[in-house]
């Protein structure tokens, strides 16, 4: 399958940030392999001058997903932190427009429409596809690439690009067998134009 990008599609990268590193608070093993892969499918958006936005978690201290409030997950992407930057070695265009969510105490984000303004942004500027990839497949990802679709988006979901945490063994492949049920078509680099 041959993938040529146009004028309507825009590059969504999901929560690449140190803590979902290996070595980080919460990292996602092999995590940092989808950076060269995603800065890949960036260069290529470049080329065709296509906008490229970057999700982050954003959270405060006291955040209701740090196992110290009770939630699941131990304290990680907390605002300002060094664990909430992004990857180093990611190469975000100086333009990218960065997209910050769970950014108040009481409320968890997963996916990078819940509590945006993304929708609104890509529809402003005329995006009806989005290539998605970035961690945590069977969380964020996940989560993300579904509100795309209920938004109306046409999702390409960068299957080189992607790592899942596995809380539960097989975690990753049931959501991307998710994602693809729900209308995304998995790409892989060697899909793009050389």
């Amino acid at each position: 399958m041959t993938v040529e990008l146009g004028r309507h599609d825009a590059v969504l990268i999901v929560d690449v940030q140190v803590d979902f590193l290996p070595g980080g608070n919460l990292g996602v093993r092999r995590g940092d392999e989808v950076v060269p892969a995603l800065n890949r499918y960036v260069a290529a958006a470049g080329r065709k001058s296509l906008p490229v936005f970057a999700s982050r978690d954003w959270h405060p201290q006291n955040h209701c997903s740090f196992r110290a409030r009770g939630g699941p997950w131990p304290e990680h992407c907390v605002a300002g932190t060094q664990g909430a930057a992004f990857a180093p070695g990611l190469e975000l265009p100086r333009d990218a427009a960065v997209i910050s969510k769970a950014t108040t105490p009481e409320a968890d984000a997963y996916s990078a429409f819940q509590g945006t303004d993304l929708a609104q942004r890509l529809r402003a500027l005329g995006v009806k596809r989005l290539l998605v990839g970035g961690l945590a497949t069977d969380y964020c990802v996940l989560n993300t690439v579904l509100d795309a679709r209920k938004e109306g988006f046409e999702v390409l979901l960068l299957a080189d690009a992607i790592r899942a945490v596995d809380v539960k063994p097989g975690d990753g492949e049931r959501a991307e067998r998710e994602m693809r049920s729900a209308g995304a078509v998995p790409i892989r680099l060697e899909d793009l134009p050389a």
